[in-house]
C-alpha cells in the first residue's frame, strides 16, 4: 500500500506539473486496481490554488509531496496564460495542435472512460473565453464538459517511467561529455587571459541594408536584413546568413549578426514567411491557415534564393558592390532554422526513418510532433544542398527523424552542434548529441551548455513581436552567459572553419569553454577526438534500457 500510495502521488503531482492545463469537472478521479479509485474534489484544488488551504482529500496526497513540490503545484495553478478564443481555437485545430490534445486526453479521459480530446479542447477554448477567470488550470477544471475526470493512472505511470529514464539517460550523456572535457582540459597549456576575448565585440563598425526580396515563382516575400563592415577593405567580406526557428523572426539572433559584423564578416539574416512571427500572428488571428509541410523544403529554398538575390545584386548595389564573398558562405539556424541550415550543408530528409517515427508518434520527444509534418510531403530527393555553404552552426536543431542518420552523414562541411541539457522540445540526446556521433565531417564541435533551455539562444521579443508567451519556468537561467558563449564560439568556428584561420583554432578547444563558462550555465565543447566514445556511451545506454 506504501508503494501504491508513493505511485498515486507521483502519477498525480507528474500529471499536473508536467500535462499543463487538463483536469476537469466536480471531481478528478482514477482507478487503481485492486485497491480501487482514489478522487480529489476540484473545490479542493480551487481552495489550495487560491487560499494556498489544504482541505479535504488534498491532505492525503499533500503529506506525501515535498514543500517545493506543493509551492510548484500551487503556481502552477494561479498561473493564467496569456491566450485569445481564437488563438486557443486555432492551434487546438491544427495538425499539431490536435496531436497534442488528442495525447492528453489518452491521460485524461471522460466520465465513460473515452479520449478526453473534444472535452478538453472545449475547455481550453471556453476558459480562455472566460474574461474574469482566463485560461487558468482550475478553469479548465470548472469548464470541462463531464460531472466527473477519469485518469487513465496506468498510462501516467508508463510515461513519467518513460521521461525518468530519458532524463537519466541524459543525465548520464551529460556526465560523461563532461569528463571527457575534462579530460582533454588537463592537457591544455594555454592562458587565454593573455588572448583576445572573443566575447567582446571586434573592432569595426557597421551598416544594417534591408532588402525585401520577392520570390514570384514561389510566391514568397523575404525580408532580409544585411549587416556589412565599415571599412575601406578591398576584398569581399566573408558571408553569414542566420536562419530563425519556427514562429520567430530575424530579431531573435541579432545580437549574433552585430558581434559577427565588428569581427568583419558580412550577415545577411531573413525571415521565412512560411514559419515566422508574422505568420503565426495572423494565423492565430484567423487570418491564414496553418504552416504547411512544405515548409521544410521552403525554408532551404529561401536561404538558396536569397543568396541568389545579394550576389545579383551585389553587382549594381552601390551599398553592396564588391562587399559579399560567396566563396566563403557560412549558416547559422536555431531549432526549425537549425535543420533548415543542415539540409543546406547537405543532409537529405530522411522519409524511411519518418514512416518508422512518425506512423504512429509515441515519442516524448515533443519536435517530432513538428518533425512529422514532413512526412506527408512527397517522397522524392529534393535537391536542398548549396555548394556555396563551407560551414554550419546549428544551434537546438530538430533532425533526428526528419533528417536521421543517413541524412546527416552526408554533410560535408565542418559544422557545429549547440545543446542545452534543459532542452524539452528539442531534446538533447535524440536531437543534438547523438545526431553528432552521425556526422562523418572530420571537422565537428558539440557545444552543451548545462540547463540552458530551447530559449536561452534567443535575445528576448518585443511586446509586439511576442506570438505565443513563454512561461517563465521554461525559459531557464539569465540567458546572458549563452549570448557571450555564442558570440565567442561563432566567430572562433566561422574563422577556423570558413577562413582557415588556425589562430582562432585554440578557441574551439574544451578548455576555453571551461575558461569562460559562468554556473549554473557552464559549459562543455568536445571535438571529433571524442566521437567513437560517444557513440559507444549512448549505445552502452540504450542496451542497458533495453534490458
Amino acid at each position: 500500500m506504501k508503494k501504491l500510495l508513493k505511485y498515486l502521488s507521483l502519477g498525480l503531482l507528474s500529471t499536473v506539473l508536467s500535462a499543463t492545463p487538463s483536469w476537469g469537472a466536480e471531481r478528478i478521479s482514477l482507478f487503481y486496481p485492486p485497491f480501487g479509485e482514489f478522487s480529489l474534489s476540484t473545490d479542493a484544488l480551487e481552495a489550495f490554488a487560491k487560499e494556498g488551504k489544504i482541505t479535504g482529500e488534498l491532505d492525503t496526497y499533500a503529506q506525501r509531496a515535498t514543500p517545493q513540490q506543493l509551492a510548484q503545484l500551487r503556481e502552477l495553478l494561479q498561473q493564467r496564460f496569456s491566450a485569445t478564443p481564437t488563438l486557443v481555437s486555432q492551434f487546438t485545430y491544427s495538425p499539431i495542435g490536435e496531436q497534442v490534445v488528442k495525447r492528453l486526453g489518452e491521460l485524461i479521459l471522460t466520465e465513460s472512460r473515452q479520449n478526453g480530446f473534444y472535452a478538453l479542447r472545449a475547455a481550453f477554448i471556453l476558459a480562455a473565453a472566460d474574461s474574469k477567470e482566463g485560461l487558468t488550470v482550475v478553469n479548465i477544471i470548472r469548464k470541462f464538459p463531464s460531472p466527473t475526470i477519469k485518469l487513465n493512472f496506468e498510462e501516467g505511470i508508463k510515461i513519467v517511467n518513460n521521461l525518468s529514464e530519458l532524463l537519466k539517460d541524459r543525465d548520464a550523456a551529460v556526465a560523461f561529455l563532461q569528463k571527457q572535457a575534462i579530460a582533454q582540459t588537463s592537457d591544455a597549456i594555454i592562458d587565454f587571459s593573455q588572448k583576445p576575448d572573443l566575447r567582446q565585440p571586434g573592432k569595426l563598425q557597421f551598416q544594417k541594408l534591408y532588402f525585401e526580396l520577392n520570390d514570384a515563382k514561389r510566391d514568397r516575400r523575404l525580408p532580409v536584413d544585411v549587416y556589412v563592415p565599415q571599412t575601406k577593405s578591398p576584398t569581399p567580406f566573408p558571408l553569414i546568413v542566420i536562419s530563425h526557428g519556427l514562429a520567430s523572426d530575424r530579431y531573435a539572433l541579432a545580437y549574433l549578426a552585430q558581434h559577427l559584423v565588428s569581427y568583419g564578416f558580412a550577415v545577411a539574416v531573413l525571415e521565412h514567411p512560411g514559419s515566422n512571427a508574422e505568420r503565426f500572428q495572423q494565423y492565430f488571428a484567423g487570418l491564414a491557415g496553418p504552416p504547411q509541410p512544405r515548409e521544410f523544403i521552403d525554408r532551404p529554398l529561401d536561404v538558396k534564393f536569397v543568396l541568389d538575390e545579394l550576389q545579383r545584386l551585389e553587382t549594381f548595389n552601390s551599398s553592396l558592390k564588391g562587399k559579399l564573398n560567396f566563396q566563403q558562405v557560412g549558416l547559422i539556424g536555431h531549432s526549425f532554422g537549425g535543420y533548415t541550415v543542415l539540409t543546406l550543408a547537405g543532409a537529405k530528409l530522411n522519409f524511411a526513418q519518418l514512416r518508422r517515427d512518425c506512423y504512429p508518434n509515441r515519442s516524448l520527444n515533443l519536435s517530432l510532433l513538428l518533425q512529422c509534418q514532413a512526412a506527408e510531403l512527397p517522397p522524392t530527393d529534393y535537391a536542398l544542398q548549396d555548394p556555396r555553404i563551407k560551414a554550419v552552426m546549428a544551434i537546438n536543431p530538430i533532425n533526428s527523424s526528419v533528417l536521421g542518420e543517413t541524412g546527416i552523414s552526408q554533410i560535408k562541411v565542418p559544422a557545429m552542434l549547440v545543446t542545452g541539457s534543459q532542452d524539452i522540445f528539442a531534446p538533447a540526446i535524440p536531437e543534438q548529441i547523438r545526431p553528432f556521433t552521425w556526422l562523418a565531417e572530420p571537422n565537428k564541435y558539440l557545444v552543451l551548455i548545462e540547463n540552458a533551455t530551447h530559449f536561452s539562444a534567443l535575445q528576448e521579443s518585443t511586446p509586439e513581436n511576442n506570438v505565443l508567451p513563454v512561461p517563465s519556468g521554461l525559459l531557464g537561467p539569465d540567458p546572458a552567459p549563452v549570448y557571450s558563449y555564442l558570440k565567442a564560439l561563432s566567430v572562433a568556428f566561422m574563422e577556423t572553419n570558413l577562413l582557415n584561420n588556425d589562430e582562432y583554432r585554440p578557441y574551439l578547444q574544451p578548455a576555453y569553454t571551461q575558461y569562460i563558462s559562468q554556473a549554473p550555465l557552464n559549459m562543455t565543447l568536445l571535438s571529433s577526438l571524442s566521437t567513437e566514445q560517444l557513440a559507444q556511451a549512448l549505445k552502452n545506454g540504450t542496451n542497458k534500457k533495453s534490458k
